[in-house]
């Protein structure tokens, strides 16, 4: 029998609280002896309703606990035990601490067993359910995508069926065999244009125009016509198939596509307008830059590696800390240019001949790079050269860690959550399937806690769900099916993630 010692509380007023009437109750099997003016404290609480049972009828008992016994007094709960050790605190202490290892999700339905509001939570524990909250609707996200791609809409007409054929077919690799060929044929072409375009520049593989000029190989420039139709026809199928074309349109990858392609046509046009346009030489300036823009188009493999997209959003979560070693740099580098500068400006051969040209000496030297081709020659230099390097090596080492620290972070969150959404939908398989055999003809009904070893059968004792998924439709444009789902089994999912 647990419980915490009645001697060191003490009421409103200073004095030891009184012990007349004792409450004595079972939760999950462990006892404990509660107080009437303790739980009086909250009246609108479940336990404070326990202390007037006895003026109360059997079936008004029956709904505040699952089992009574009256020849000792005392209640029984079928709740968790360590959950109402937390739960005990408010009587005592007037809030209440989620303890480390207990399901946020879980304990917020504990508290609504116990008819306990949500603001006696603290605020730290506040914000560790809300984190959690967000988790189970990046979840509901995934779910909610993946029922989109494996089931669709019924409703559709023929043209929206065949958008979201196409759009599965084009986006999402994972959802057909014919898409996830088509994702690595695409994989292929951006590896093959680029390789093209950097074996294009190599001299010996040249060819001469009729000017005398090197230019590409004629076989390397078909290759490269070949891998731009393909591309071309990838964006405007993606770009017909999309359920909203501004959004497609602006999205920073879409951008990356459309780059990779426009040069091509740019000078395509350029070209059929005679030899007299593309003389001039700002017609050949904008050529070359619009040339040298096909190296975009390596951007494109973040479109089919995982790795590369956590990478973009762990930089993207990670602006402080490169703000922070921006900064730092950027200060070094002023300070020890211009100390720098001061200390070698009186030197007959001095490199150093103004502040801004010194900042190219500042930055290769705190980052340790050191090309050579600046470096101090008095001794008052050296030292400051000496110094600025060790406060660049501090500078750049300090914001590092945070920065591959949410990488880490980011990358394990994503892998949890799709093994959690997977969990999920394989719990929603399951429960499917039970409903059918249970509404087959003739078949028996399956007793509480009487399902497979391994399986989830929460369910079984719990009347209350909580829809994972509360309204259909939403991704894409495309209306998903309405799911139920428990919040119980999808927090015991994602547990691993708020740990």
């Amino acid at each position: 029998m647990w419980g915490i010692q009645r001697t060191r509380y003490a009421d409103c007023n200073g004095s030891e609280a009184s012990e007349e009437t004792e409450i004595v109750v079972n939760i999950g099997g462990v006892k404990q002896v509660l107080y009437a003016d303790v739980l009086h404290r909250y009246p609108d609480t479940r336990l404070a309703e326990l202390v007037d049972c006895s003026l109360k009828s059997a079936e008004e008992i029956a709904l505040l606990c699952d089992d009574y016994d009256s020849d000792t007094g005392e209640f029984y709960f079928d709740r968790d035990p360590e959950a109402f050790k937390c739960i005990i605190e408010l009587y005592y202490y007037g809030e209440i601490h989620m303890k480390r290892g207990i399901c946020p999700i879980c304990f917020m339905k504990e508290m609504e067993f116990w008819k306990i509001d949500s603001d006696c939570l603290d605020a730290c524990c506040k914000c560790h359910l809300k984190e959690v909250e967000d988790e189970l609707a990046e979840i509901a996200e995934k779910v909610r995508t993946i029922l989109v791609d494996r089931e669709g809409d019924p409703s559709a007409g023929g043209w929206q069926r065949l958008q979201i054929g196409i759009w599965r077919l084009m986006e999402k690799p994972e959802s057909s065999l014919p898409a996830h060929v088509i994702a690595i044929v695409s994989f292929v072409f951006i590896l093959v244009s680029s390789v093209v375009m950097c074996v294009g520049t190599i001299p010996d593989i040249q060819v001469e125009d009729s000017e005398g000029n090197l230019t590409e190989h004629p076989t390397l420039e078909i290759i490269e016509t070949i891998c731009i139709g393909w591309f071309t026809i990838e964006y405007l199928l993606r770009l017909i198939s999309s359920p909203n074309k501004i959004k497609f349109v602006l999205s920073f990858m879409n951008i990356i596509d459309f780059l990779a392609i426009m040069p091509f046509f740019v000078v395509l046009i350029l070209t059929s307008f005679g030899a007299g346009v593309m003389e001039l030489a700002n017609v050949q300036q904008a050529v070359q830059a619009l040339r040298i823009m096909r190296i975009a188009r390596i951007f494109k493999l973040a479109r089919h590696s995982s790795g590369l997209q956590t990478l973009t959003s762990a930089l993207k979560s990670s602006f402080k800390e490169l703000g922070l070693l921006l900064m730092y740099m950027g200060v070094g580098v002023f300070l020890f240019s211009a100390l720098g500068y001061t200390m070698e400006q009186n030197h007959p051969d001095t490199l150093f001949t103004s502040i801004p040209q010194s900042f190219w000496w500042a930055v290769i030297t705190m980052t340790t790079v050191g090309y050579g081709d600046v470096y101090p020659k008095t001794t008052l230099g050296r030292c400051n050269a000496a110094i600025s390097f060790l406060c660049g090596v501090i500078a750049i080492a300090l914001p590092i860690h945070p920065i591959i620290n949410n990488f880490v972070l980011f990358y394990n969150k994503q892998q949890v959550l799709e093994t959690a959404a997977k969990h999920e939908i394989e719990l929603m398989a399951l429960r499917c399937s039970r409903e059918e055999q249970d509404a087959a003809p003739g078949a028996p009904k399956r007793a509480c806690g009487a399902g497979e070893r391994g399986s989830s059968t929460r369910s079984c004792h719990s009347d209350t769900y909580a829809p994972l998924l509360k309204e259909p439709g939403g991704v894409g444009g495309v209306q998903t099916p309405s799911v139920d789902t428990s919040f119980e089994s999808t927090a015991e999912a994602t547990e691993s993630i708020s740990s």
